[in-house]
């Protein structure tokens, strides 16, 4: 059976760039530094037996680097979808701020 442990959210940007994979990691990082997971013993698990889904949301979504930004995660296996979402915010010089957001969710099998 699956179950659900853990929902983290969080937010990243590229400020000079444009690039998308790179907020995109900014935002899972910010993501996974609010906590820390203690339950794994209690379940007779390891961090590594997590199934972890990573959703990312850009405003290019075919620009992302899944592989790199599924390396931000330390633990688990994970997959990764991407979908437009995220805002890019012009600047005066013709170059964007571009935000992202990524929403992780933690599965173990039980």
């Amino acid at each position: 059976m699956k179950n659900r442990y853990i929902t983290e959210m969080g937010m990243g940007t590229d400020v000079h760039g444009r690039d998308n994979t790179v907020a995109a990691e900014r935002a899972v990082f910010d993501a996974i530094h609010h906590s820390s997971l203690h339950f794994f013993p209690h379940l007779g698990k390891t961090a590594k037996d997590m199934q972890i889904d990573l959703m990312i949301g850009v405003p290019d979504p075919d620009s992302v680097d899944k592989e790199r930004v599924a390396g931000v995660l330390p633990y688990g296996m994970v997959t990764v979808t991407v979908r437009k979402g995220g805002l890019e915010i012009p600047t005066e010089d013709g170059d964007a701020i571009v935000i992202a957001n990524a929403g992780i969710v933690v599965y173990i099998f039980e």
